[in-house]
């Protein structure tokens, strides 16, 4: 259950990252209240996750899902560089992620 929650707390990092980007510095209140609620609900799932698994895993593979999934929104909805270099490293971070997983 513990990567249930971990996976859960990877995918609200990736709300959250794109509603403070979209709260344009926290000025609009829509944006922003999203941004609030994910990021504790994402805290909150973390912590759940870290009590069965080793905080070095969890965090990592947390950040990673994070990180690939803002990457990937960016690029489908948002409109970034998907030039291949940019899309090589986002596919290593996500190698790694399913390395930490594998090995944990």
């Amino acid at each position: 259950m513990a990567w249930v929650f971990l996976v859960g707390a990877g995918l609200l990092e990736v709300v959250w990252a794109v509603a403070l980007k979209r709260s344009d510095g926290l000025s609009r209140v829509l944006e922003t209240g999203v941004f609030a609620i994910a990021l504790v609900a994402s805290m909150l799932l973390l912590a759940r996750a870290l009590r069965e698994l080793p905080v070095g895993t969890g965090y990592a593979v947390w950040t990673g899902i994070g990180a690939v999934g803002t990457a990937i929104v960016g690029v489908v909805l948002l409109g970034e560089s998907s030039e291949p270099a940019r899309l090589l490293s986002v596919a290593l971070v996500a190698a790694g992620i399913v390395g930490l997983a594998l090995t944990a």
